[in-house]
């Protein structure tokens, strides 16, 4: 059940890996395809020396941290963050790239979807979106029917198609009649087109590194559970790959980059089939059930790919922020215990990709794979550097080597693997780097450092603050005075609840202020206060600029000048509404007044709330009677429900209703 919840990302990547691979050949004509059963063997010899570099990896790290954890460890915090930030931008990539294909194989099996490709793309990114807001435990059985539907439906088709071949009936690809034209190349440019084609096949290797990073979830014994499973998912994705591109080119499959330039006899009207359609129809024939079945099933691991990144970029997002290194909102669990801000920030990230460029998945797939193999390099370099110094701590300690043989024998031979891992994932981001940099992958390239650099800087800024507000051995106490000011700009029920309220709190002062920005008003108010008899006394500030913070703030100033140092409570009443059109209609002064008196020393801020009728939108009530009416001997009939919001009971108390 392991199997499909963690390699379901790199068991999919060979539904578009074999294509691109091929793609990239056929620019140079049909005589360049007879060097893809070569490059497809340098794929699958660096997959081998991957899976066993992570084998090593899960048994020297199984907390989960993988590649960033090796990295921060053993090389330090710069490539840590490096590794963070290539793992992040290859997440939001991942959900790209593998929409984009699971909809291209979706419109292989009916074209007439193409024109709303797209949409069709942002529509499945929204539905993962709300699925994993939803809070959908990850069930193994859903990902397991799928996933094993596409293992087994594929392993049919390539089994069936070399019978075929071996019995000479070879299965004929729709796309084998046309006719390619080849570009001329120098030499030079002949091998960068083989390193080029080498490099998009090496995208079967993206997700081997998702089963290090869920070692945790693993049962016991955890680590061979996984080191299991991740030898399964490479064996398993080495058949699948060797077997579509062998049978690909006994089916003379022609995939190209631009088939209306590159393609004699292709009618550009219709959108090209995907490798797996044609292969498909050319083993079980166009429209039959094995090619929707295996059109359906290709299409669902794919998109079960991408909900896997929507599992690892929040859980990264909430690691790097419990590390400091990004915003604390992403460590933060929504009502369903998922960490929503990461999966809301995911989603935008794919869906601006795929817009920008239009869900074409050759153009994604030239991004792809620079984040997987920055990342697959540091963390082999940290395994190295991880076996060496545990080599040296052994001859320190003393230890010889025929007491201690077990643990020399396996930090030499971890030593061994990881560094051919590393020679050999360096020397693919190298060619990577060159055979993709100028066909886009240079955007990849400036996001990895900025987003590093960002990192770095909010690590920096939260340790600054840290050490701003840290606790010293001489704190202070002491502030002289208690004093409370509630604002009142109209003599109305709110401004009395906060009367109410600031009076319950027994502040030693409790004073009203009024701000002049209209004379009559200002009189009519102090004529409606006077009237009314109001138990605290009301100050008109004048504002001959119509501002309302500066007064405020001079005249606490000036008050803490004459009666010392007082700590100064500020109440503010402030309207809640149900629709968001009231907002527009009310000036949300307090929330302004709010943010510019927090600025203001020894000052704290009450925001005192009135629930408007239209706030029963949210909680479900209506006006009622004001709190402390009752106290200062007001009868309890100047707001009544219009209508019951609660069935007909005992009345409750009033310290017993929730506050408004």
């Amino acid at each position: 059940m392991a199997l499909p919840i963690f390699a379901s990302d790199a068991l999919s990547s060979v539904a578009y890996a074999p294509q691109e691979l091929l793609m990239i050949l056929l620019i140079g004509g049909l005589s360049f395809l007879t060097l893809a059963p070569w490059i497809a063997a340098g794929v699958v010899l660096l997959l081998v020396v991957v899976v066993l570099s992570y084998r090593q990896l899960i048994r020297a790290y199984p907390s989960g941290g993988g590649d960033y954890e090796v990295a921060s460890k053993n090389i330090g915090e710069v490539a840590g963050v490096v590794v963070a930030a290539a793992l992040l931008v290859d997440y939001v990539l991942t959900v790209a790239v593998s929409v984009a294909s699971g909809v291209d194989n979706i419109i292989s099996a009916i074209p007439g979807l193409n024109p709303w490709r797209v949409e069709i793309a942002v529509g499945f990114v929204v539905l993962i979106i709300l699925v994993n807001l939803r809070g959908v435990r990850e069930a193994s059985l859903l990902f397991a029917i799928p996933t094993y539907v596409f293992i087994g439906s594929v392993a049919i088709m390539i089994i069936v198609g070399l019978v075929r071949v071996a019995l000479g009936d070879s299965p004929v690809a729709i796309s084998a009649g046309y006719t390619a034209r080849a570009e001329s190349f120098t030499n030079a440019a002949m091998v960068l087109l083989v390193l080029r084609a080498f490099s998009s096949g090496c995208s079967a290797l993206t997700g081997v590194e998702a089963v290090s990073n869920g070692v945790p979830a693993f049962r016991k014994p955890k680590i061979r559970n996984a080191q299991t499973t991740l030898t399964m998912m490479g064996t398993i994705a080495a058949f699948l790959f060797v077997g579509l591109v062998a049978l690909a080119l006994f089916a003379h499959v022609q995939y190209a980059e631009n088939p209306c330039a590159q393609l004699t006899g292709f009618d550009c009207a219709s959108p090209q089939q995907s490798l797996m359609a044609q292969l498909a129809g050319a083993t079980f024939g166009d429209g039959s059930i094995p090619f929707f079945i295996i059109q359906a099933a290709t299409a669902c691991v794919l998109l079960l790919a991408a909900n896997t990144a929507f599992n690892g970029f929040p859980l990264l997002g909430a690691v790097l922020a419990r590390d400091g290194y990004a915003p604390k909102a992403l460590n933060t669990r929504g009502d369903r215990l998922v960490f929503s801000n990461g999966l809301i920030l995911l989603g935008i990230g794919a869906i601006t990709i795929l817009v920008v460029f239009q869900a074409n998945l050759t153009t994604l797939i030239q991004l792809y794979i620079i984040g997987v193999f920055v990342s697959f390099s540091l963390g082999q370099i940290g395994m190295v550097r991880h076996w060496r110094r545990l080599l040296r701590e052994l001859r320190e300690e003393g230890h010889s080597e025929t007491a201690a043989r077990g643990t020399y024998a396996e930090a030499r031979k971890g030593l061994v693997i990881n560094s051919a891992g590393a020679v050999m994932t360096v020397l693919v981001l190298t060619i990577v780097t060159i055979t993709k940099f100028t066909h886009g992958a240079w955007l990849v390239f400036l996001a990895i450092p900025v987003l590093a650099l960002l990192m770095i800087g909010v690590h920096r800024y939260y340790r600054d603050v840290d050490a701003e507000i840290s606790v010293t051995d001489t704190p202070h106490f002491g502030a002289r005075g208690d004093v409370a000011i509630i604002m009142v700009s109209r003599l109305q029920k709110p401004v009395l609840k906060a009367i109410d309220y600031a009076l319950a709190a027994r502040h030693e002062t409790t004073l009203a202020v009024h701000v002049d920005t209209d004379k009559d008003a200002s009189h009519q108010l102090a004529k409606e206060w006077e009237q009314h008899a109001i138990p605290v006394p009301l100050n008109i500030l004048e504002s001959p600029y119509r501002t309302y913070a500066a007064p405020i703030a001079g005249f606490i100033k000036k008050y803490r000048s004459t009666h010392g140092p007082s700590v100064v409570t500020v109440y503010l009443p402030q309207y809640i509404v149900g629709h968001w059109w009231e907002t527009v209609l009310h000036n949300r002064r307090a929330r302004r007044m709010a943010q510019q008196l927090m600025m203001v020393h020894g000052v704290t801020i009450t925001l005192v709330p009135w629930l408007l009728d239209s706030s029963e939108v949210i909680y479900g009530r209506r006006s009622r009677t004001m709190p402390g009416q009752e106290r200062r001997g007001i009868p309890a009939t100047a707001a009544t429900p219009r209508r019951a919001t609660r069935p007909a009971g005992p009345p409750e108390a009033e310290s017993d209703r929730p506050t408004p």
